[in-house]
């Protein structure tokens, strides 16, 4: 690909002339994104960014005077395409420029920075040269490895960004209420369609994931003719993201002709796709997390696992966790696979169902995700750890609509006439066999855990449980889909419901908390004990030196409007 001596001293001599002419560069070409920081050690971080070109060599300066350098491991993530619902370049409506999936010429390097001081944070930059020797560089940001057991830090919590309207706002006011922000906790579902590359980089609505998180979006928001733009915030460049994975990072079938929608939707279970298609193909025809994967540096485990992990960040020991499941449509109108049931015109073509809201992976007692999870809580790096967090995208207890039905295997129930034509496939799901709350739940309650933050119902609401652990989710950061509380009932139940399926609040009996500083209120003035609105935009913020959780909102019909602290809880360590 390139020489790696000859490269050293182009980048070498070329950043010198950078330099000596105050940085200025005049290359048509640029970044796809600004670096961001990926997984510290307590001597180490990985640096990554993206360019829509090979290149002839890619390094991060570094230091004093930005003299120590290190060079990039380089890879092309196969599966980012574009299509025809894709806004990008001059595709502004379907199908202008895309008919089908097209895939776009997209790098990742990653740089490794070893041997740095812990609490000592440098000045970083990175360069890329084109094929031609052109000069493309990031200004200059700052880093530091993993901090040390005891120095405070704020952790922004958040999720479900998804492209979604609110999110540039909600950034662009999470850096203007911080003027540091050391980690961000990202609890699932980054952008809609994980394969869909604009949705990652440059969506010309203006809010594409990279965009927002560091400070580059372009969101226009009217105001009775007053337009407002939102930039997110610049957070990533210099605080590391830690993320998990949602049922939006998971991508079903591939196909060449059809489009990232479908593929998206497109998911069977493996074990259902081994028997109709083979070991070879498996992973063609069930579902992977190869973008997401190949987007992030993700620690693996012994296993080999890269979905879960756990990691030592300061006084927190944080656990990420893979628990997230095939989200379908409650009624199967216009063919749609269902949670509860297949559409009549596919009774009798087993390849075509969707096999209901089928888990992506285990986390049931005896699972090997399950048995990794014991084996971490007994380890000494979560037993001295002040701050015990886990992170996962489902949510164990919720007011919204997405914890039902319960997270368990689809119980197929398959009905037959006399002749064994197929006259019905449904799915149960019995509550009492939910894996969260019969398997994970008491395992981290038992194991002390002092806070459970999740996403996927786009809301903000809270929960504790009788022996003090705490529940956060604080997805209400782009828009939201509503609450099942008080008169208004959740709108995803099977037509013939039982005791399986709960209508309002939380299914599994812990009362919502209401909000401790500035709640919202209801038509009768009664404080509202969750924030479920497209309006409002929400985020929180874990400040490890006071060990509070705060949870702060913003009212984006009114760009006037202040940012608001509404809640606040303390952890015990």
């Amino acid at each position: 690909m390139f020489c790696q001596k000859r490269t050293y001293r182009i980048i070498k001599n070329l950043i010198c002339l950078c330099f000596a002419n105050n940085n200025k560069m005049n290359s048509p070409l640029s970044l796809l994104t600004e670096p961001f920081l990926q997984f510290p050690t307590q001597t180490s971080i990985k640096v990554v960014w993206f360019t829509e070109f090979m290149g002839e060599g890619h390094a991060v300066s570094y230091g004093s005077n930005l003299l120590e350098s290190v060079f990039t491991k380089n890879i092309r993530p196969i599966h980012l395409r574009e299509d025809r619902y894709s806004r990008v370049g001059n595709q502004t409506a379907d199908g202008q420029v895309y008919e089908k999936p097209v895939l776009r010429e997209i790098w990742r390097h990653e740089a490794y920075l070893t041997d740095l001081t812990p609490g000592k944070r440098i000045s970083y930059r990175i360069t890329s040269i084109a094929e031609d020797n052109e000069l493309i560089s990031s200004r200059t940001f700052t880093l530091e490895p993993a901090p040390l057991p005891g120095k405070p830090l704020k952790i922004l919590l958040t999720s479900d960004h998804q492209i979604k309207p609110m999110v540039a706002a909600n950034l662009q006011k999470v850096r203007e209420t911080f003027k540091r922000i050391d980690a961000v906790f990202f609890a699932g579902d980054l952008v809609n369609i994980p394969d869909r590359a604009s949705e990652w980089f440059d969506d010309n609505r203006g809010n594409a994931f990279f965009p927002c998180l560091q400070g580059r979006a372009k969101y226009i928001m009217n105001y009775d003719g007053e337009e407002i733009t939102y930039k997110g915030g610049q957070i990533i460049q210099n605080a590391p993201i830690f993320p998990c994975i949602g049922n939006h990072e998971v991508m079903g079938r591939f196909y060449t002709e059809k489009s990232l929608n479908e593929e998206f939707n497109d998911t069977i279970p493996r074990d259902v796709a081994r028997e109709l298609y083979g070991e070879e193909s498996l992973i063609d025809n069930s579902f992977n997390t190869d973008t997401f994967e190949k987007i992030f540096s993700l620690p693996e485990t012994e296993t080999g696992q890269k979905g879960y992990y756990a990691v030592s960040f300061g006084d927190i020991r944080l656990i990420v966790l893979y628990v997230t499941n095939m989200w379908r449509y409650p009624r199967t109108e216009n063919s749609r696979r269902g949670k509860y049931a297949e559409p009549q015109a596919e009774l009798n073509h087993p390849e075509n169902w969707g096999y209901g809201q089928h888990i992506y992976e285990p986390i049931a007692k005896g699972s090997t995700q399950y048995n990794w999870l014991v084996k971490e809580l007994n380890s000494v790096e979560y037993q001295q750890a002040k701050y015990k967090v886990v992170m996962f995208h489902h949510p164990p207890h919720t007011l919204g609509d997405n914890i039902v039905p319960a997270y368990t295997d689809p119980v197929q129930i398959i009905e037959k006439d006399d002749n064994g034509n197929v006259t019905s496939v449904r799915y149960e799901y019995p509550k009492d066999k939910d894996y969260i709350n019969r398997d994970l739940i008491p395992l981290l309650e038992e194991a002390k855990v002092q806070l459970v933050f999740y996403g996927h119902s786009h809301l903000w609401n809270r929960f504790v449980s009788s022996n003090g652990m705490h529940f956060l989710e604080s997805s209400n950061v782009g828009n939201s889909y509503g609450a099942a509380y008080g008169d208004r009932k959740r709108t995803n139940l099977p037509d013939n419901h039982n005791d399986n399926y709960t209508e309002t609040g939380d299914p599994y009996g812990l009362e919502p908390v209401v909000p401790t500083i500035a709640p919202l209120l209801d038509e009768n003035g009664k404080p509202l004990p969750y924030i479920a609105s497209n309006e409002i935009t929400v985020f929180s913020v874990f400040d490890t030196e006071q060990g509070t959780v705060s949870s702060y909102r913003f009212d984006t019909s009114k760009p006037n409007s202040e940012v608001i602290k509404f809640d606040e809880f303390r952890l015990k360590s």
